[in-house]
């Protein structure tokens, strides 16, 4: 610092700290220690708020309270949370002054990563992005007078079709889609029905037609989807959108093998293809946890909790391995005059473990020696514990992401609600 008096007064908040020049230059806070580097007023305010040159006083609009806490840490080496205060703010403060959540205290710590755990909770990554690429296209919008008024335009199309809380004709989009995906399902289910057959052609004619307006609304609902979205391959790489494709592809598939083939036996042969591929179309369900909060959270909750999932999956079968083969020899393999011929392969015995694991048992297979039984209820009571452990993460997951896409709906409401009344 090549200004100024020896003594340097700091101003945090209304409180004034004064120093001299040597304990500023080696000060542990690398804010502080900054300001014995400035050459000039104009450096000296890149650090700080404020700067009085003739008392030589550094104002800087701070927490107080947060800064005689952090004084604390300089005098005694032990950071520890300002009582009575978001542990979020006071971390900011921390990282303001050059400071970092391992300089905290370790119970600190951990209070401070279940804070940051919940707020990740109400604005996770995707919120985030989305935000910054909203406004990054605001201000591509604001800097363009041709091509803005499109892109404004693309922006509120892609909001309609992608948010169904974004805004009332959102809303009533969403709600012709579901009942779309509704009458399809219908359709779909008596289809399947014995007397489907041999109904009255102009009923089958009808419900045919009902089952073109849906594909068509489908089909023409993912095409502009698609044309609005702002990345066409991350689009395209989507689990819904990918399951859209998949359920409307084997309609028309069908149409074209009839207009080309029409009854011959080519189509018969194809026919087991077709039936399987109509079937896929009970996916459309899926497409209703855009409109739902219960299936999203579902969804939210399985993606984040896979660890959590291939854990029981592992568990699962390594129990399966080792209570099939106890099951198969004790049932099967030591005693072949008596054996119980339900258990005559580890693989047998498997549907045997996991019905009796998973506390089900259909009574379709049981054991009837002693030493089975034993081992049955063993593995009744491994299967209880085993599947409790991981399930309480579980649980613990779809609490919050049921809670965070609450807290996304409450905002999505509230927007439009003064969207409603504007």
């Amino acid at each position: 610092m090549k200004f100024g008096k020896n003594i340097c007064i700091l101003n945090v908040g209304g409180t004034k700290y004064a120093f001299t020049r040597e304990v500023i230059k080696d000060f542990p806070l690398r804010r502080v220690s900054r300001l014995h580097n400035c050459a000039s007023e104009k450096e000296v305010l890149e650090v700080c708020d404020d700067y009085d040159r003739e008392r030589n006083e550094f104002f800087f609009d701070r927490h107080s309270e947060a800064f005689v806490f952090i004084m604390l840490y300089v005098r005694s080496g032990k950071l520890r949370f300002v009582p009575q205060m978001c542990e979020l703010s006071f971390y900011n403060e921390m990282i303001y002054w050059g400071l970092e959540s391992s300089h905290l205290e370790f119970c600190c710590q951990r209070r401070l990563e279940d804070r940051m755990s919940d707020t990740y909770t109400y604005f996770s990554e995707e919120d985030i992005k989305a935000e910054v690429e909203s406004r990054g296209e605001e201000d591509q919008v604001s800097g363009f007078s041709s091509g803005g008024g499109n892109t404004r335009w693309l922006e509120k199309m892609r909001r309609t079709f992608e948010e169904p809380a974004s805004s009332v004709a959102a809303q009533i989009l969403a709600s012709v889609s579901v009942i779309f995906v509704i009458m399809s399902m219908v359709i779909l289910c008596a289809s399947t029905l014995p007397d489907w057959d041999t109904a009255k052609n102009n009923t089958v004619e009808e419900h045919r037609i009902i089952e073109a307006v849906c594909i068509g609304w489908f089909t023409a609902e993912c095409i502009v989807r698609f044309i609005v979205s702002r990345d066409k391959c991350e689009f395209v790489r989507r689990p819904l959108n990918i399951i859209d494709l998949l359920a409307i592809t084997p309609y028309y598939v069908s149409v074209t093998m009839t207009a080309l083939t029409g009854e011959n036996p080519q189509l018969q042969r194809a026919g087991v293809t077709l039936r399987v591929l109509r079937m896929m179309r009970i996916f459309w369900l899926i497409k209703l946890a855009r409109h739902f909060l219960g299936l999203q959270t579902l969804g939210l909750t399985l993606r984040r909790c896979y660890r959590e999932m291939v854990m029981l999956l592992v568990f699962v079968c390594v129990a399966m391995a080792i209570f099939s083969a106890l099951a198969q020899l004790l049932e099967h393999g030591l005693d072949l005059e008596t054996s119980n011929e339900d258990y005559a392969s580890i693989p047998a015995a498997c549907w045997w473990v996991i019905i009796s694991m998973t506390t089900v048992g259909y009574g379709d297979m049981y054991p009837i020696t002693i030493p089975g039984r034993v081992l049955g209820g063993v593995c009744v009571v491994s299967g209880i514990v085993l599947l409790a452990l991981p399930i309480t993460f579980i649980y613990h997951s779809f609490v919050q992401c049921y809670h965070e896409l609450k807290f996304r709906s409450a905002r999505c409401v509230r927007s439009l609600s003064s969207e409603f009344l504007n």
